[in-house]
């Protein structure tokens, strides 16, 4: 049996219990993801995957990180995904649609690698790629950068949240660098300093200006 058929096979005969994995003793969800995750790791060990549990339907979601070089990996992967009545699979993070919390201020704080960050209180500025006008880097501005900005797992923590807000792909395709620095309070004040949350909107709109 070869690796996808492999994944697949477990995943169909788990389905049950990764669909009510937030019910499970947490011995027994660690048993159980770390199974899928070793069965991922034959396949390729780069790539990785999220499950977001829902009440009638749950999605998981194979992810290349970001990396536009595993994107084939992904997409291979998914085209062999078995149909499952409880379940949606997708390849690669979407964009998030629904910005109303980040607007309001209401959004919760996400936590990744110790490093707590609120998609509402993150900024950026945009920035052209000198000698090349199709091109597009950011610099984005957080609000305890001060707190963080040792960390070594910040820029991967920050990753992730763009890639959960802008999709995966677009991620990997639209912007060309990322810098970190502090927010102050004159940034505020300057009308090229956007909200994160109007990111992928800004990128659609400069694609086709």
């Amino acid at each position: 049996m070869n690796p996808i058929q492999n994944f697949w096979q477990l995943f169909e005969k788990e389905n049950l219990a990764f669909f009510l994995l937030s019910d499970l003793p947490k011995e027994v969800t660690l048993e159980k993801l770390n199974t899928l995750t070793q069965a991922m790791k034959e396949y390729n060990k780069d790539l990785g995957y999220i499950i977001k549990t829902g009440k009638e339907k749950s999605e998981l979601i194979i992810t290349a990180h970001g990396n536009p070089y595993l994107f084939k990996e992904v997409e291979l992967l998914v085209f062999h995904a078995p149909k499952l009545e409880r379940w949606k699979i997708t390849a690669f993070l979407q964009p998030e649609i629904d910005i109303d919390a980040y607007e309001n201020g209401t959004d919760k704080p996400l936590e990744f690698y110790g490093i707590s960050l609120r998609i509402s209180e993150i900024y950026f500025l945009p920035l052209e790629v000198p000698g090349k006008p199709h091109e597009l880097g950011i610099k984005v501005l957080l609000k305890n950068y001060i707190v963080h900005k040792d960390n070594p797992r910040l820029r991967d923590a920050l990753y992730v949240h763009i890639e959960h807000l802008i999709g995966e792909k677009s991620f990997a395709n639209d912007i060309s660098f990322i810098e970190i620095d502090q927010l102050k309070r004159e940034d505020l004040e300057d009308d090229c300093v956007l909200e994160l949350y109007n990111l992928k909107f800004f990128i659609d709109s400069y694609e086709y200006d």
